[in-house]
């Protein structure tokens, strides 16, 4: 089975972090039954000095480079990513699809019916590249802006009631469609590092979210352990990764 992350800058991540990537690659390994792939067309986390996605300075250099792939961009949304998506599919031979997107949308390029329209377009390239593509989405989670801001926090909400129309809507016995929870317990003051980007403790609880999704809903790898999860393990889950 293989795995494609799209995202934006809480995915992608930045020069120095974990990314909740590196979370649901520790995961995959203590849990899935079967052999997996990680696949996309990027590697790089976003490097602030640079202003670019240029740096593969993970928190963990342990975390093996064939397991650092994705799709996601500081500054991309679903606008973004419905171009690129059937291309990532194609290429990479992705399985599944796990999404976190739409923040950056509202927060800089469209309102929330127009993402929504994006998100309807993206679900339609994924599957015209693979017809049983299975997709998992994060709505969009708490951020500081959404506080002081109350017509983006109203737009915030709209979307993520979108959202979930638009998998009710369009899930399918042959590509099915999951909207995750939203992270448990998520604190901006002590899971971001600046209201918005996740922190590790964040990092672990997007990580959470799609992983307690995944097996609830198709059954894929077991219960996000209680607790941290995996907080004392970076670096020291055997690789499980096989080539399929």
């Amino acid at each position: 089975m293989r795995f494609l992350f799209v995202g934006d800058s809480q995915t992608i991540g930045r020069a120095g972090d974990y990314t909740w990537r590196y979370w649901m690659w520790l995961h995959l390994n203590a849990t899935f039954g079967g052999p997996y792939k990680i696949v996309g067309p990027r590697s790089e986390l976003y490097d602030t000095v640079a202003d670019a996605p240029v740096s593969q300075e993970y928190a963990d250099p342990d975390f093996p480079a064939k397991a650092r792939k994705h799709l996601a961009g500081w500054g991309e949304g679903w606008q973004h990513m419905a171009p690129l998506i059937r291309t990532a599919v194609v290429s990479s031979k992705a399985d599944v699809l796990l999404v976190a997107l739409g923040l950056i949308d509202l927060g800089f390029y469209t309102d929330s019916g127009q993402t929504a329209v994006n998100v309807r377009e993206f679900i339609a390239e994924a599957r015209t590249a693979n017809p049983a593509i299975r997709i998992a989405v994060l709505p969009v989670i708490p951020n500081t802006r959404a506080l002081s801001d109350e017509p983006f926090a109203a737009e915030v909400d709209r979307f993520n009631e979108l959202l979930a129309k638009a998998v009710a809507d369009l899930g399918s016995e042959g590509s099915p469609l999951l909207l995750t929870s939203p992270p448990e317990e998520y604190d901006l003051h002590t899971d971001t590092y600046d209201g918005t980007h996740p922190g590790p403790s964040g990092e672990r609880k997007i990580a959470a979210a799609f992983a307690t999704a995944m097996h609830q809903a198709w059954d894929i790898g077991e219960p996000w352990p209680e607790g941290a999860g995996y907080a004392g393990r970076a670096g020291a889950v055997q690789q499980r990764m096989e080539t399929v």
